[in-house]
């Protein structure tokens, strides 16, 4: 039964989205000549939400691929991580999995051993080895401009909650974003429980599901070596594009290319 479940979710999900994004409803759900089409699933990070993926969803849909684009909570990585797995369990057929900034920590750890994820794509992201922190690998190399000044703490009951100070959001985060696009982000941005920082990531799935990266070279949160340094470890793919961290945001077609080779190269 739940089998059966997962089956009519989805298909009817990207049908809704299609019908939202005025995308042909046949391509949405339509079967690629060697089987179904992946179901890409993008997984946002921390000081953002899944809206920073509009573009690219629209540019996938109109491919015809299935999308879903949940909301990370942003918890904590196990429980970050649990929630990831939670929602690939309702996905019948292969899954492209993508995750920008602090969403590449947790779909490292998420995806570990789910045969049906057959390829990783890190956008801007986080490609942790067993262990690694996102406070260690921030601070591996130089270049972040996030660190404590440019952070709004708020409380919250069991814990405290970081915002990108509006003042500097747009110079950290998404520097190459329209001014009032990236007003808009900073309004909207979910904050991310401080412990986080700290918290390591498990076994990575990239050790045995193929791997691609995105380096955005001008990003101010991730420094492009830390960037790299993660995909040469991961053995990943890469691809480089002059963009702030914001780069989904601010550059759509390129980040769609990348998830669309990943695509292909599994295909």
């Amino acid at each position: 039964m739940f089998s059966s479940l997962r089956s009519w979710r989805l298909p009817r999900l990207a049908l809704a989205i299609a019908v939202l994004l005025g995308v042909s409803a046949t391509a949405a759900v339509a079967a690629g000549p060697h089987g179904p089409k992946p179901t890409v699933v993008l997984v946002h990070g921390a000081f953002a939400d899944a809206s920073g993926w509009t573009d690219v969803t629209r540019n996938l849909l109109r491919k015809g691929y299935p999308v879903i684009a949940p909301a990370n909570p942003l918890r904590g990585v196990d429980s970050d991580a649990a929630y990831l797995r939670s929602v690939l369990a309702t996905i019948d057929g292969p899954i492209v999995l993508v995750g920008h900034s602090y969403g590449g920590f947790v779909m490292t750890t998420a995806a570990t051993g789910d045969p049906d994820v057959k390829a990783l794509v890190y956008v801007a992201a986080f490609a942790p080895d067993a262990g690694d922190t996102v406070g260690g690998l921030a601070s591996q190399f130089p270049g972040s401009r996030l660190d404590p000044t440019a952070l709004d703490i708020r409380p919250y009951p069991g814990g405290n909650d970081g915002y990108i100070k509006t003042s500097v959001f747009r110079s950290v985060f998404a520097a190459d974003v329209p001014a009032g696009t990236a007003a808009v982000m900073a309004a909207t941005q979910r904050p991310a429980e401080l412990a986080t920082l700290g918290q390591p990531a498990g076994e990575p799935a990239w050790a045995t599901i193929p791997t691609w990266t995105l380096v955005a070279t001008d990003d101010q949160v991730i420094p492009a070596a830390a960037q790299r340094f993660m995909a040469q470890r991961a053995g990943a793919r890469v691809t480089e594009v002059k963009a702030s961290h914001a780069v989904m945001v601010a550059k759509p077609g390129p980040t769609t290319d990348v998830i669309l080779a990943a695509i292909k190269g599994v295909s």
